[in-house]
C-alpha cells in the first residue's frame, strides 16, 4: 500500500517486509508485511500467541529476524540498529522500570540514554503532572503501584521524539483518567507526524483510535485495511462491529489453518 500526499508518494516510517521469526521449532511469525505512515495510528490485533509481541520486539531489535527485513525511515533494524533504536520509542506489555531510580532520575536517564536533553525539563513535567505522578516524582520507583509503574513507562516513550511509537497494551493497569489521557497524548504524536502501533485486546479502544488494523491469527496476517473495508472484503453489514470482525477472522483462521484471508489484503 502506498499514501500519496498532493501527487507525491509519502515514504512509510516503518516497513515490515516478509517478516518471519523461528523460536527454535516453532514458528511465531510467517512472512508478515505490512507498512505504517506518518501522522497515522495502526492496531496490531490477535488472539493470545497470535505473534504480535514477536513483531514489536522485532521492530526494536529485541529480536532478530530469522527472514525478512523491518524498516525504520528506510533503516534496517540488524544492519542499521542503533539508528532505528534513536527512532523508535516503545512501551512494552510488563514494563520493567529500574526499582531503585526515582521517577524524575528514569525520565533523565531515558533522555541521557537518548542523547534528547534539550526541553528535558519541561517536557518531563508536562508529563509527570499529566498522568498524576507529581506528588510521587522524587519516590523511588519500586515503591510505586502497578498502575503509575505503567504511567512511568508510556511517560518514559513519549518524553523522547520519535518517529515511531510502539505500544504493547499500553492501557492495562491505567484507571479511566489515564486511559484517557494516553489515547489523547497518541492522537496528539500522530497529529506531529509520528506513526504510532498499538497492540491492544481492547477492540473497543481500536476501534475508536486506528486508522487501520493489521489482524493476526497464528502468526500470519489473515485481515489488513480499514475497518470499512474490511468488513467489505467479507461481506458483512456496516454495522458490525470490529469485535465481531475479529472474531469471525481468527475463528476461521483457527478452522481452516491461518489461510483463509492471508494474501487479499494489499491492494
Amino acid at each position: 500500500m502506498a499514501i500519496r500526499d498532493g501527487g507525491n508518494e509519502v515514504r512509510p516510517i516503518l516497513k515490515v517486509e516478509k517478516l518471519s521469526k523461528w523460536y527454535q521449532d516453532l514458528q511465531a511469525v510467517k512472512e508478515v508485511s505490512f507498512e505504517v505512515y506518518p501522522g497515522e495510528m495502526v492496531g496490531l490485533l490477535g488472539p493470545n500467541g497470535a505473534g504480535k509481541t514477536t513483531i514489536l520486539r522485532t521492530i526494536t531489535g529485541v529480536l532478530r529476524p530469522t527472514s525478512g527485513r523491518v524498516l525504520v525511515d528506510g533503516y534496517d533494524s540488524v544492519k542499521d540498529e542503533i539508528e532505528v533504536k534513536r527512532r523508535v520509542a516503545y512501551v512494552p506489555e510488563a514494563p520493567n522500570p529500574y526499582d531503585l531510580l526515582t521517577v524524575w532520575e528514569h525520565l533523565e536517564f531515558i533522555v541521557r540514554a537518548c542523547h534528547c536533553l534539550d526541553g528535558f525539563r519541561e517536557r518531563a513535567l508536562k508529563l509527570i503532572e499529566r498522568f498524576q505522578l507529581t506528588e510521587k516524582q522524587y519516590d523511588l520507583v519500586g515503591t510505586l503501584s502497578k498502575g503509575m509503574r505503567q504511567k512511568l513507562a508510556i511517560s518514559c516513550a513519549f518524553i523522547r521524539n520519535a518517529s515511531l511509537y510502539l505500544l504493547d497494551e499500553p492501557l492495562m493497569g491505567l484507571d479511566p483518567r489515564g486511559q484517557k489521557e494516553v489515547k489523547l497524548l497518541i492522537q496528539e504524536t500522530c497529529q506531529k507526524g509520528a506513526a504510532v502501533l498499538i497492540s491492544t485486546h481492547i477492540l473497543s479502544t481500536a476501534e475508536e483510535l486506528c486508522d487501520r488494523v493489521v489482524i493476526l491469527s497464528r502468526g500470519v496476517i489473515v485481515a489488513e485495511g480499514t475497518l470499512e473495508e474490511i468488513k467489505g472484503r467479507m461481506g458483512v453489514g456496516r454495522d458490525t462491529t470490529l469485535e465481531e470482525v475479529f472474531l469471525t477472522l481468527t475463528e476461521e483462521a483457527r478452522a481452516y489453518g491461518s489461510s483463509s484471508m492471508a494474501g487479499t489484503d494489499t491492494p
